[in-house]
This record gives structure tokens, sequence and C-alpha cells, in this order.
């Protein structure tokens, strides 16, 4: 059987109305190149030609290194957005007509329906997306860090779906797993739904993107992990979760301390309802960080 025609129609029956919309397409010489000229042709699209070398740069979009060429396409040609997608095209990460990055976890509510459904989220997801998908009649259920706790969980649960700030998108209609390319194709549906209306992509982030201060994850090698979390815990305080690592949560915002479980680093994320409390927490714990 050809699985790759199976897969190419099943992505197109999910094809969205994009009349209007001008996008662009960052494959990154990867597992994409197969599949974007056929699904989005009306795309502007580079580093489609497979190259397990990755010539144009990093297969990893969380590398800013790696966003360059998408938004420096977007700004050069006028785009209403772009996609880049990483080496194994399991993941999608977008920057707005600006070439602005947008921080993944913000675009949970638009890869999957969140009214009436459950919806996961990793321990690293703003509060602003948590509130944004209860305001809309969604219940967020919060998951560990990656696709090996989330999926068990999002079929537990019966969850429509969700995301990550990794940039990995779950669905329920795709077997529980994660798709990036299925998730750039809500999200184009959703920028030109948006488009029609005349807002612009970054108009229609704004209700999620611009609730809180988010510092993004910061990462950091340190010998005594355990000790460091330990200490930043009991400096912290709020109410923790240690589902995995600490998130720590106070009325004003929140911070999250975790051990990679794929690189050997200490991970921190801070989010504040101001920008001067969020810049104080990362000091504080990059404090008791370089002690350690």
């Amino acid at each position: 059987m050809d699985y790759l025609e199976r897969y190419i129609g099943f992505m197109q029956a999910q094809m969205p109305d994009l009349t209007g919309l001008k996008f662009g397409i960052d494959a990154s010489n990867g597992m994409a190149s197969l599949l974007v000229r056929r699904l989005f042709p009306g795309a502007k699209i580079i580093n489609d030609t497979m190259d397990g070398s990755f010539p144009a740069h990093s297969p990893n979009p969380l590398d800013p290194a790696a966003r360059v060429q998408i938004s420096e396409l977007v700004r050069s040609e006028g785009l209403d957005l772009g996609i880049v997608f990483d080496g194994d095209a399991d993941r999608c990460m977008v920057v707005d007509e600006k070439g602005a990055f947008v921080q993944p976890d913000y675009l949970i509510p638009l890869v999957v329906e969140v009214k009436g459904e459950k919806v996961i989220h990793d321990v690293r997801t703003s509060r602003g997306v948590i509130e944004y998908i209860r305001e809309h009649g969604g219940e967020p259920v919060m998951v560990p860090v990656g696709h090996a706790f989330a999926k068990p969980i999002l079929r537990k649960v019966g969850s429509i779906g969700g995301g990550e700030l990794a940039g990995h998108y779950y669905f329920r209609d795709f077997h529980g797993c994660d798709s990036g390319i299925l998730a750039a194709i809500r999200i184009l549906g959703r920028a030109a739904e948006a488009k029609r209306r005349g807002e612009t992509f970054s108009r229609l982030m704004a209700p999620i993107a611009r609730r809180y201060f988010n510092s993004g994850e910061l990462n950091y090698k340190v010998e005594d992990k355990d000790g460091a979390m330990e200490r930043i815990r009991a400096w912290f305080g709020g109410e923790v979760n240690d589902m995995d690592g600490y998130r720590m949560e106070k009325p004003e915002g929140w911070m999250s301390v975790r051990k990679s479980n794929t690189e050997p680093y200490l991970r921190l994320l801070v989010e504040a309802a101001s920008e001067d409390s969020m810049r104080e927490w990362i000091r504080g714990a990059e404090k008791i960080i370089h002690e350690s």
C-alpha cells in the first residue's frame, strides 16, 4: 500500500479554506520536504530538498538561528505568517506577520477546539493559555513534558488534543499522536479566518500572548541539579505541583524548574503579571543556580 498517498489524502481532507492567505513554509531540509508542495501549493516554500546534513540551519526551530530564514521570508514577501517544521516534521513553529516568533504553547487553542473539551498541556504552559481555555469552555489538563506522557494521558482522559512548549501538538483525530503537519493546517486555517475579519496574526494571538510576561525556557548546566531545584523551591514558595520538576504558583505568576529528560540541563521558566517581577524572579533563581 502507498502509505504516503494515504497520508497526503488524509491531510488534504483536513484542509480549511486558505483563500487569500499569504504564508511561507520552511521545511528545514527534513521530512516535511516530502509533503509541503502538494499540501500547500500556494505557499512560499524554502529548504524543501531533503538533506540529512541540514545545510540551511539546525532542524530544531526552538533554536532562534533556525527561524531567521522564515522570518526574513515573511518580512521580505509581506506574508501573513510563516511556518517552520523540525527535521522529522512532528513539530511546527510559527512567526507572525512581523517575523516575530510565537511561543508554541500560545498556539494550543488554535490547533484544537477547546469548547466543551479536555485539552492537555505540559507543565511549562503559560497561565494565559490555561485561562483562555477555561474562558472558552474547555477543561485544561496538565501533563508532564514529552510525548511518552502526553499520549497515554490524552487517551485516558478522553482529551480532544493539546500541545506543549516544544511545539508538539496532539490530536484525538490523529490516533492520539502528534503531527506538525496537522498542527500547521489548523493554524493556517485560523489565520485565514482572522484575515477575512481584517485581523493580523499577531492581533489574533494577542488575547493569549499579551496577558503575562513570559521568559521562555532558560537552560543552565548545573552539577547539583536536585539541590538547586530544592533550594529554588524553598526560596520561591507558592503552591507546588511536582509532576515534572516543580511548578510553583503564586497569584501574581509562577515558576517552573525541572531537569531535562534529554539534555544535561536544568530548565527554568518564569511568568509574571509584570516584567519587573519576572526579571526579579529570574535573577533570584539564577543566583541559586550559580551557587550550585
